[in-house]
């Protein structure tokens, strides 16, 4: 499992929730009516620190991370964290990925 964010995906973070370098970006899963990786879930995000982390990385000053509790989710993906400009908007994609 690991998580992959680009750089412009990072500063659309900060112009869209308001936050600075020092801060982080928490990935979950939440139930959804909508389809993601699993049926009946899809990723969430907050604002808040890591308290448990199970995967982190740090870009453009902000630290994205996955808490233990919601390994199941990406457990045997790789997360890549995009921005497409002409949306001006985040693209998830999940990529299988031996561990």
């Amino acid at each position: 499992m690991s998580i992959h964010v680009t750089e412009a995906a990072a500063e659309w973070y900060k112009k869209e929730l308001g936050i600075s370098d020092g801060e982080a970006i928490r990935f979950f899963a939440r139930y959804s009516s909508g389809g993601g990786l699993h049926p009946g879930f899809s990723l969430g995000i907050s604002v808040e620190q890591p308290e448990d982390p199970i995967k982190r990385t740090e870009v453009s000053g902000i630290t994205f991370f996955m808490e233990e509790q919601d390994y199941w989710y990406l457990k045997g993906h790789r997360l890549d964290v995009t921005y497409v400009e002409a949306e001006d908007d985040i693209l998830y994609r999940y990529e299988t990925e031996t561990e």
